[in-house]
């Protein structure tokens, strides 16, 4: 499939999406949006790959941002009957349970933070920016900025970064649990890209139930989530993976894995 604002390629298990809108700083229209809902779905349904590398096209930006020319004549009506960016989220984020991962390489702001934030983890250039900067258009964050930044980094710098504007560097975003690791600039791409292949050398099923019980820590009560772990592991206990895996640490040889 070919698309006009991505860059889609598979490299052994792992796919590799890169937003290419160079001249808008990889800006998120509609377009793109609707872009990578496809590109997720073909990732998601094709059982050969086992993680996905999301970043940028260029050295300065991830994504700036939602094209505002997009939206600026746009009225609340629309917004609100369109229930603009709901579906999109929901096809991208609950859609996707296999892993994926936000190699951000400049520039994540406004949307394209919020974007970076719906990944499973970020590793960020040492060029890295974040930010939330819809209140210097007189609005606010609406694809999750407000909700997944402050789960990720806590109330108070989640509302100064809200409330003010302001970009955080990567050393920051790292020092406040926004992103798993930075890393130099020009080693992002391979860094990310080892990692995913990392993560896809394990046992299919096993990195999908480790997905979605850490997610579950978000979601339930402590409870509700020692229990839904325990389920988890106990469903992979009945996997001819399982089998694999434990005879494969015993033997002393690399696992061959069959994703049942």
């Amino acid at each position: 499939m070919s698309y006009a604002n991505l860059i889609v390629e598979q490299r052994d298990a792992v796919t590799l999406v890169t937003l290419n809108r160079p001249q808008a700083l990889n800006a998120l229209n509609s377009e793109v949006l609707r872009e990578l809902g496809e590109a997720f779905a073909t990732y998601e349904a094709d059982s050969s790959q086992r993680c996905l590398v999301l970043t940028g096209s260029g050295d300065k930006a991830f994504a700036a941002g939602a094209d505002i020319k997009e939206m600026v004549e746009k009225e609340a009506a629309d917004f609100y009957l369109e229930d603009f960016f709901s579906g999109w989220q929901t096809d991208v984020v609950k859609g996707t349970r296999k892993p994926w991962i936000a190699a951000v390489n400049g520039f994540a702001l406004g949307g394209g933070c919020e974007l970076a934030m719906m990944a499973d983890f970020i590793l960020a250039s040492d060029k890295a920016r974040f930010g939330q900067p819809e209140i210097n258009l007189g609005v606010a964050p609406g694809m999750g900025g407000s909700q997944r930044l402050t789960r990720a980094v806590g109330k108070s710098k989640a509302m100064e970064l809200c409330l003010t504007g302001r970009m955080m560097d990567a050393s920051e975003a790292e020092r406040a649990g926004l992103v798993a690791r930075v890393v130099p600039h020009d080693e992002l791409l391979d860094d990310a890209m080892k990692t995913a292949a990392t993560i896809a050398s394990k046992a299919p099923m096993a990195a999908i139930a480790n997905k979605e019980m850490v997610n579950a820590a978000f979601e339930t009560m402590l409870e509700q989530g020692l229990t839904h772990e325990r389920r988890l592991f106990q469903i992979l206990c009945a996997s001819e993976d399982k089998g694999e895996g434990m005879s494969a640490f015993v033997e002393k040889r690399e696992a061959n894995w069959k994703g049942r």
